[in-house]
């Protein structure tokens, strides 16, 4: 790995190989300009790649669904169940896999992250077949949930590159770019299911095994690890504590887990409730992940700009206006306004994703501003409000992730009773009603609502 001349340009470490950086100083402008800047971008690029993958892998099963016709046995609930499992197991490794970076390092653990995707699509490879039993593919998307993890590692590892000025970008193509992951895998779906019909779901694999590959060794090759990363065990039980990580769960529950949750079951909700063949379903799945995903970046933009607070707000107004649209289109059986209905959901998940991560920083750090202005220390409450934020948004990235599983739930067990998603869909028109009334009642209400709520309101959070 080269490295700018200068004093301050990154020390390698020798101890433990040329991958290792063991002087890590992104704030300082001098450092930055040298040599920080290029070394942070090549590593972000690398890793929107892996993470990218790790998506892909995560929500094949999106896709693999729509592969399974009559001649494999499995009934509709059966299908949704394999589509579940994933996104729970992907959920709770979010946690183990944020602490991973520090541990063994960025680039180490992107390695091993990404090449541990191969297990699920081998196993694939070898078991996917008509007269598979349901319970040996339940345990191979048990394990394809692995993808699910690598958002997390990622996000912590490039935010530690990336002073905090430019975290909010850099994070943001982060997110973005692996989010981009479950459009793409749905689309190379669609272009199977097109040319080679619904019985050949193994070209999937053979898709994805090289660039999984392919991750996994330009991760080896251009990333780095530094050794100034440390795992804050002391924020992770601060932020437990914190009633604001709490009410940010819930909220992004109502955000990423609805993208996650409506990615993996759109494409079988529209086989079932107009009765469509794969080809047909595949034709529009992927058009709610794209533009859920392209649009992340602009939820932060607007809350930049307008405060997170308010964006959220907003957004969860629309998707409860998204989803009366759905249930009408139910009713109604009419399939443009359904999609047009989905389509609202996944743009307000995606705007929502982006807010609602503003958000978080920005409570703690009106916190901070409070306890200053009562006489603490500036330095040691910023650094308290940027340890808690960071740890809050590792827990509740998990958390979030969770709602994809009871979306998925939500809509097997109302197939199963009704034949029908609406009333799935009326559940999720309530929990959203909850989350606009939540981010009114706690960051939107005003200086009348006490001290605490005003400074929030002052911050623009």
């Amino acid at each position: 790995m080269s490295t700018a001349v200068g004093e301050q340009a990154p020390k390698v470490g020798q101890a433990r190989g040329r991958y290792w950086i063991d002087h890590w100083d992104p704030e300082d402008q001098g450092f930055w300009e040298r040599s920080g800047k290029r070394i942070a971008v090549r590593n972000l690029f690398f890793s929107i790649f892996a993470e990218h993958i790790g998506f892909s892998v995560w929500t094949m099963w999106s896709v693999l669904v729509l592969f399974l016709g009559k001649n494999y046995g499995f009934s509709v609930a059966d299908k949704f169940l394999l589509t579940t499992t994933p996104t729970l197991v992907g959920s709770c490794l979010r946690i183990p896999y944020t602490f991973a970076v520090a541990r063994f390092g960025g680039r180490n653990w992107t390695v091993f992250s990404a090449a541990l995707l191969l297990v699920p699509c081998v196993l694939l490879g070898a078991l996917l077949k008509p007269g598979v039993s349901l319970g040996t593919l339940l345990v191979v998307a048990a394990i394809g949930g692995v993808g699910g993890g690598n958002f997390a590692s990622s996000m912590t590892n490039i935010n530690a590159f990336y002073p905090e000025r430019l975290k909010g970008w850099a994070l943001g193509l982060n997110a973005g770019g692996g989010n981009i992951g479950v459009a793409v895998i749905q689309l190379v779906g669609l272009l199977i299911i097109a040319t080679a019909g619904t019985g050949n779901p193994k070209l999937l694999l053979w898709v994805y095994i090289p660039l999984v590959v392919l991750a996994a060794l330009c991760a080896a090759l251009f990333m780095n690890n530094l050794s100034t990363m440390r795992n804050d065990t002391g924020a992770a039980r601060l932020a437990l504590k914190e009633s604001h990580m709490w009410t940010m769960a819930f909220l992004y529950i109502g955000t990423f887990g609805s993208f996650i949750g409506y990615s993996f079951a759109f494409g079988q909700v529209l086989q079932n409730q107009f009765h469509y063949q794969p080809l047909q379903a595949a034709y529009w799945t992927f058009l709610g992940p794209l533009v859920g995903s392209l649009i992340r970046p602009v939820g932060g933009r607007l809350a930049d700009r307008f405060g997170g607070a308010i964006i959220t707000f907003w957004t969860f107004v629309a998707m409860a206006v998204g989803c009366v649209a759905v249930i009408a289109a139910g009713n109604a059986h009419s399939f443009p306004l359904y999609l047009v209905g989905f389509l609202v959901l996944f743009v307000g998940s995606g705007i929502g994703n982006g807010s609602t991560y503003k958000m978080i920083p920005a409570i703690f750090k009106a916190k901070a501003m409070t306890r200053i202005s009562e006489g603490g220390d500036e330095a040691a409450e910023n650094l308290l409000a940027r340890r808690i934020s960071g740890a809050v948004i590792g827990i509740v990235s998990a958390i979030g992730a969770l709602g994809g599983v009871f979306i998925n739930v939500a809509f097997r067990q109302s197939f199963l009773a009704t034949g029908s998603g609406t009333t799935a869909v009326i559940g999720f028109l309530v929990f959203y009603a909850l989350c606009f009334a939540v981010t009114w009642t706690v960051y939107l209400r005003g200086a009348a609502a006490g001290s605490s709520r005003a400074a929030l309101a002052a911050a623009r959070v």
